[in-house]
């Protein structure tokens, strides 16, 4: 419990925190559509500038979608673009579902995640089929998408931006996410924080610090 003492509010990434999520399918997606020649353009692709100027809710579905066909010089159609976009997406385990539900009866709770619309309309629906929720809203305090706020993960002021929206100190917050980069600057702001590196590791942190 030292870990969790003075915390009032839990904050969570979604992506391989609360949903699985994996690249490398969406790659081999790709790649399996792609002619051989195309295949290297595979590993620009979520580090580019399109992906991050539509995290940051900078560029519209449609100009995304554009940005994709300019990419791979493929004529996919809308839906085609969105089955491979979204095929990163896999399940929500229900342990983690149970413990957002437990932990809320004792801790304020939030999403922070760096994601996008198209994404959000996906996980809603593997939510919904899933756990029968129709979005996070239903589980969670707070939620901030990159997209929505114009700003994303490690950027410190998107972590100073959710201090201020809702009212708790750095001090009172701790922040789980899978990776080095956003939790080391969650850090730089004040914020408690904790890398979750494999499927069971946020479940075994309260295990570990809450319900031992």
């Amino acid at each position: 419990m030292a870990r969790l003492t003075g915390i009032q509010f839990l904050l969570f990434d979604l992506g391989n925190v609360i949903i699985d999520i994996d690249y490398e399918h969406t790659i081999g997606q790709l790649k399996a559509l792609l002619p051989v020649e195309k295949h290297e353009r595979c590993a620009s692709f979520f580090p580019s500038s399109f992906h991050k100027a539509y995290e940051r809710g900078e560029i519209s579905d449609a100009e995304f979608r554009q940005a994709v066909r300019l990419h791979f010089e493929e004529n996919w159609s809308d839906e085609q673009i969105d089955t491979l976009w979204n095929s990163l997406l896999f399940d929500i385990p229900a342990d983690r579902i149970r413990l957002v539900k437990k932990l809320k009866q004792n801790f304020t709770l939030g999403v922070l995640s760096n994601t996008n619309a198209i994404h959000i309309r996906a996980f809603n629906a593997i939510l919904q089929e899933q756990h029968g929720y129709e979005n996070l809203h239903e589980l969670f305090d707070y939620v901030y998408f990159s997209h929505e706020l114009g700003l994303s993960k490690p950027d410190p002021k998107i972590y100073q931006t959710v201090a201020e929206k809702t009212g708790f100190t750095p001090e009172q917050t701790f922040f789980f996410d899978d990776l080095e980069a956003n939790i080391h600057e969650a850090k730089q702001v004040g914020f408690q924080a904790h890398q979750i590196k494999d499927k069971n590791a946020l479940t075994r942190f309260f295990d570990e610090n809450l319900f031992n």
